[in-house]
């Protein structure tokens, strides 16, 4: 606790820390006072009481929105096809030469696939905005329903989006980073007292110890927490030997640096995939004439049963296998190796340690995309066994492990300055002193 009373009085003494994190919690309560703005021309009593509370994507897409979509808030969209562009935009540069090109041009390349990216998210904005005020706003909770309503709300819809990706891009420049990571977490933390209470009040009407099952309940989050946390920093270090260059009286390389290969190198993609497509037999069963279908789209409709979540499993795995391959190259990392001179200890260079690379990443992808597979299933047995079902989805899937990746992204940026204000503070002790100690020099060495 001493440590950690510390640690904030360190945060508090450094002054563009502070700044930046003032900046992070100011734009992201402008994030959250917008999205209970409802769009002009919509009742929400009636929109309230025509649709209820949101299941399946809406579902989804509404926890991601921290509730503004099932408001019709003009924050209703989010950062939704920010991602969806972000996405595409990721795909092409593995398919598309010109993309290719742009990623391997540094900052400038960056900057233009960042262009690219918002032009992209404009055009799936104006796609998605007529279909969200046709599905979502129904006829009864529109004040005016002419078409002048429908250009408005399409433009308002537009207008946020691009309000939420400048907020994120701000949130980056001049806050702690992650923008728009933090602006989702945001959003699904804004669930969990809502959900808590939910589940508290339960447990308090059941008379059969209800608050020894809940002490219960939030002992088991804290494992599945601790074990998201381990399943996300999980890495295999590669040994990476760099060879030795003499230039003057100076000598360059002949260090071991690693390779960091992680464990979840997917992270939650995988997830979103496969959710994504485990929607569509909701979506015919929802479609359909008939009460109850049957056969498999039922069996694939009821997301608590056995053979939902065995197909849900499986399909997560075969997409980590497949977004881990897009993602990581290991025939470009052995050709960047051999470029400037490193090696790995054993292993030739070139083509044996591309291919060491992949037999190292098959290896650790099977028992990441295991554990990625389990806690995704985990809510629908937290359902199964009586939890409210908006406190079961913090017990896995997206919605957790988005919160536990940025909560420790964030952690990292924070401590990398606090890290770096302590080593400045260092190396300016030792140069006023004018003390030159081997300890100083490796300390310099290591920045």
């Amino acid at each position: 606790m001493k440590n950690f009373i510390n640690t904030i009085k360190n945060i508090y003494k450094i002054e563009e820390l502070r700044t930046r994190i003032l900046n992070t919690l100011g734009f992201l309560l402008i994030y959250r006072l917008g999205s209970f703005i409802v769009i002009p021309g919509v009742d929400s009593a009636a929109l309230e009481a025509a649709n209820g509370a949101p299941t399946g994507l809406a579902g989804l897409i509404d926890v991601f929105a921290g509730g503004a979509f099932s408001r019709a808030s003009i924050f209703a969209l989010g950062v939704m096809p920010y991602i969806s562009a972000s996405i595409v935009m990721q795909l092409m540069g593995l398919a598309v030469p010109h993309f290719q090109k742009l990623q391997k041009e540094g900052e400038s390349g960056r900057k233009k696939i960042n262009q690219y990216t918002r032009f992209l998210t404009v055009v799936v904005t104006l796609l998605q905005a007529p279909g969200y005020i046709a599905s979502q706003i129904p006829a009864v909770a529109r004040v005016h329903n002419d078409t002048m309503f429908w250009i408005a709300s399409i433009l308002i819809l537009l207008s946020g989006t691009i309000f939420i990706m400048w907020l994120g891009e701000k949130i980056t420049d001049k806050g702690v980073g992650n923008g728009i990571s933090l602006i989702i977490m945001i959003g699904i933390i804004a669930n969990l007292p809502v959900s808590f209470v939910q589940e508290f009040v339960a447990r308090l009407e059941n008379s059969g110890g209800g608050l020894v099952i809940l002490l219960v309940e939030l002992v088991v989050l804290f494992l599945i927490i601790v074990f998201s946390v381990i399943l996300i920093q999980g890495t295999r270090k590669i040994p990476v030997q760099f060879a030795k260059k003499v230039v003057g009286n100076k000598q360059y390389g002949g260090v071991r640096q690693y390779i960091p290969l992680k464990v979840n190198a997917a992270g939650v993609m995988p997830i979103i995939f496969a959710q994504a497509i485990m929607f569509v037999p909701i979506t015919i069963a929802g479609f359909s004439t008939t009460s109850a279908p049957g056969g498999f789209v039922a069996a694939l409709s009821d997301y608590t049963g056995f053979w939902y979540n065995f197909v849900f499993a499986v399909m997560i795995i075969a997409f980590t296998y497949f977004y881990t391959a897009i993602t990581i190259n290991p025939n470009q990392m052995a050709d960047d190796m051999k470029r400037n001179g490193g090696f790995i200890p054993g292993v030739k260079p070139g083509k044996d340690t591309a291919d060491f690379i992949d037999t190292i990443m098959s290896k650790i992808t099977l028992p990441g995309s295991v554990f990625l597979a389990l806690i995704a299933i985990i809510p629908a047995f937290g359902n199964k066994f009586g939890l409210n079902a908006q406190f079961s989805q913090f017990y896995g899937g997206t919605s957790l492990l988005i919160m536990v990746g940025v909560v420790l992204d964030t952690l990292q940026q924070i401590e990398s300055y606090l890290l770096m204000r302590h080593y400045d503070g260092l190396m300016k002790n030792g140069r006023i002193k004018g003390r030159n100690t081997p300890s100083a020099v490796s300390m310099t060495t290591n920045i």
